[in-house]
């Protein structure tokens, strides 16, 4: 079972009274996810051993197509013996219910790492590349292709990462070619060739390392977050944004998300430059300290969740709220390291891929430049919540409607009942509304700079809202600066200004000078008909988004808008 197990479900959540209580003769305990393509059982061995058994749906196991392959691929993936791999340990292909059985790992997925403490320092991100490269070798030379790495498929064990699930998505092709809205991969770390259904290789896997690499060292994917078919469309077209991560790293992650697969390192490659690189050494070793306290802390209390993509209650602060995890010592690093060059990568073949052996040259590692190339090609995907798009929804220019700024007491779901008050009494004597005070600084004349590319990001419901520092989609009441939706309008920040362009243009100046002198507090969707934009500045002034909303569905259905997020220099 591949990415399709992100369910947010407790760690080692009850059976349910459909589960059945043994597998294959292995008595089950628990359940550690579900998804798309079956349930993952927490289960342990006659001699009370733990293992992760997974379980594929009914509707997979009638497929005779997906059996044949799903035998196919558990072969291959019995020969893997990698030490930074969970291990099969039994399956059951000819079974009602085919399943399939792997060492337990008693830690928490990267993607529950970043989402609980937020991007992680550069040496443990190092130790954590060289660590899945070389998973990645024992994957390629059994001749699978893992297809799906992403954050949710490595798990954090104290010895090292551990990668999971590999080549199993590979099973469902044969159902995906006649399932309707079913995709293999996910879109923020597919490798263009795949998005655009072609063969795949290893150097589909090591693009897929780089996008991982990069969203555990800054908290986002390199291709934005959104709708699908937006997320691939960057990834065929645009170059990733890199600009959180740290500058030592963004040659190399650059050289992994090159878009032609012979441009890309092999896994080997990358183990040299992390051996090659001052906050690790020749001799790396995933000992004390290699994780943060504060995760290794976690995880020798219990309190880590194991061997599936599954979420445990956490009442942190969201991740860009917090300052970004210490490395253990701080290494000075010299005027010149040395690097490997880029080595090329054999064509794909069914079988094995033996790795090439490196070649050493000074840092830093040349950046693959993009040349003219062919014309863009469009990419059209399944969509479950409608028809695939060829590119993210393009803004057009349209008629001017008149300005709305009518005064209200913001509705949020959190208690705010004294800021209401407060917004009430003073909205009635005709002023300006400022929960805290002007921002200081935060004149007219405030000069902002973008941060980051623009993103579109879809909200399915009012369960949902917008993370506007994080950029991304997150469970409503989560984000200390949000952006949240009811069935007809916009919520805004209890302690944030807003204001409605009577254009379809929207710059910081012209925000600026908007909350300062017509501010609003509550935007409806029909206000923003004819592409008008609004924007929120925070309560200090140092940020503000400006946001065009692309499409509202009908009856509280999924928002899709567009972020341009700016800051004060």
């Amino acid at each position: 079972m591949s990415a399709q197990l992100s369910g947010a479900q407790p760690a080692h959540a009850a059976l349910t009274a459909d589960d059945p209580r043994e597998i294959g003769g292995y008595r089950l305990q628990a359940r550690l996810g579900s998804g798309g393509m079956g349930v993952v059982y927490l289960a342990h061995t006659p001699g009370g051993r733990p293992i992760a058994l997974k379980a594929v749906r009914e509707e997979f196991a009638g497929d005779p197509g997906f059996r044949l392959r799903f035998a196919q691929e558990v072969a291959s993936a019995e020969r893997i013996h990698g030490l930074f791999t969970a291990q099969v340990v039994a399956s059951g292909v000819d079974a009602p219910t085919p399943w399939l059985a792997t060492a337990y790992v008693p830690g928490p997925s990267l993607h529950e790492v970043v989402r609980r403490h937020g991007p992680l320092p550069e040496r443990t991100v190092l130790m954590l590349l060289a660590g899945v490269a070389e998973a990645l070798e024992a994957i390629h030379r059994a001749g699978v292709v893992h297809r799906d790495l992403k954050p949710a498929n490595v798990l954090i064990a104290e010895d090292g990462p551990r990668v999971i699930d590999f080549g199993i998505a590979r099973a469902a092709d044969a159902v995906a070619l006649t399932g309707t809205g079913l995709r293999i991969g996910t879109a923020a770390f597919m490798a263009p060739e795949q998005a655009l259904g072609g063969p795949v290789s290893p150097a589909t896997d090591v693009f897929a390392l780089g996008a991982l690499i990069a969203y555990v060292v800054s908290g986002e994917a390199p291709f934005g977050a959104g709708p699908e078919s937006a997320a691939l469309y960057r990834v065929v077209h645009e170059e990733p944004d890199l600009a959180r991560v740290p500058q030592g790293l963004r040659p190399l992650l650059a050289w992994c998300l090159a878009k032609r697969p012979e441009d890309r390192p092999a896994p080997a490659d990358l183990i040299t430059a992390v051996h090659a690189h001052p906050l690790v050494g020749p001799c790396p070793e995933f000992g004390e300290g290699w994780l943060p306290w504060s995760i290794s802390s976690e995880m020798a209390a219990g309190r880590g969740t194991g061997s599936g993509p599954v979420s445990a209650p956490s009442t942190a602060a969201p991740a860009h709220a917090r300052p970004t995890l210490a490395s253990p010592a701080p290494i000075p690093a010299p005027a010149a390291v040395p690097f490997p060059a880029p080595a090329a990568v054999p064509p794909p073949t069914p079988a094995a891929i033996p790795t090439p052996a490196p070649a050493a040259v000074p840092f830093p590692i040349p950046v693959p430049t993009a040349g003219p190339g062919p014309a863009p090609v469009p990419v059209s995907v399944p969509d479950p919540g409608g028809p695939g798009v060829a590119e993210p929804p393009a803004r057009t220019g349209g008629g001017r409607a008149a300005a709305s700024s009518r005064r209200a007491p913001r509705r949020r779901r959190r208690p705010v009942v004294w800021l209401l008050a407060a917004c009430a009494a003073v909205a009635a004597a005709g002023g300006a509304v400022y929960l805290l005070g002007p921002p200081p600084g935060a004149g007219r004349d405030a000069a902002y700079a973008r941060v980051g590319q623009e993103v579109a990001l879809t909200a399915p419901d009012d369960s949902y809202e917008f993370d506007l520092r994080a950029r991304k989609v997150v469970p409503a009441d989560t984000a200390d600066w949000y952006l949240a939706r009811d069935r007809s309008e916009f919520v805004l920040p209890e302690d944030s200004d807003a204001y409605v362009a009577d254009g379809d243009e929207l710059g910081p100046a012209a925000c600026v000078r908007g909350v300062d002198t017509e501010p609003v507090t509550r935007i409806a969707f029909a206000d923003l008909a004819d592409e008008r934009p609004f924007c929120i500045r925070g309560a200090d002034g140092r940020d503000l988004v400006v946001v065009w909303l692309v499409e509202a569905g009908a009856d509280g259905g999924p928002i899709t808008a567009a972020f341009e997020h700016y800051r004060r220099e």
